[in-house]
């Protein structure tokens, strides 16, 4: 898997009042879970090419201490308002124990099925898998050049023996339907969408009624 460089500082206090620092000075606090919990931070713009892509890297996180620590990203916190990075969170990598992540898929080829009227459905854009650090792949290929209408790509047909997928085997990765199904199948989808909501905005609503007395 493809990694990217991040250079750091170590953190040697981790209160509010220099974590509110940092963040003034545009740097993001962040920390290294793993053998050692390590609190470091870094220019937000240094996280520009592994926050903002839909590919996915590992990291290596490289102190100005000359430590090094491959890691993959965790969790990362957003401002609610202006979007700017607050905290990161890092997993260090070890060699021998598996982790899991969420890897890209994309599509190679030209459906026939699309090429005689019929709508490619690509609803599992990212799938989970669990591998050893050195077998993660940039991403997982899906040829759907045979797929005719009314074909379907399960998952089983990926199987590979350096990865597991963290899904059911006879789940659907890809399928072309009929133009009339795939518009029938919009459809429902949105409805029960509007649905969940309604009932949600019902139950939001009978719960401020209960706050208010």
């Amino acid at each position: 898997m493809q990694s990217i460089t991040i250079k750091g500082t170590k953190r040697e206090s981790v209160g509010k009042v220099a974590t509110k620092a940092l963040r003034n000075a545009d740097k993001v606090p962040c920390v290294i879970y793993g053998k050692d919990t390590i609190h470091f931070s870094a220019e937000e713009k240094a996280f520009k090419n592994l926050v903002y892509t839909p590919s996915v890297y590992t990291a290596v996180i490289e102190l100005e201490s000359g430590e090094k620590f491959e890691t993959i990203l965790q969790d990362i916190q957003f401002h609610p308002v202006t979007d700017k990075i607050l905290h990161i969170d890092f997993y260090e990598l070890s060699a021998d124990k598996p982790v899991t992540m969420h890897i890209p898929v994309r599509l190679e080829g030209n459906s026939k099925g699309v090429k005689d009227g019929g709508q490619l459905l690509f609803t599992n854009r990212k799938l989970n898998i669990r591998a050893l650090p050195g077998n993660l792949p940039d991403e997982i290929v899906v040829d759907i050049t045979d797929l005719a209408i009314g074909d379907k790509f399960f998952l089983n047909e990926l199987a590979d023996g350096d990865y597991e997928f963290l899904h059911p085997e006879s789940m659907v990765v890809v399928q072309v339907k009929t133009m009339r199904a795939a518009i029938v199948e919009e459809v429902e989808e949105t409805e029960g969408e509007e649905g969940a909501t309604e009932e949600g905005a019902a139950e939001t609503t009978e719960g401020s009624e209960d706050s208010k007395e």
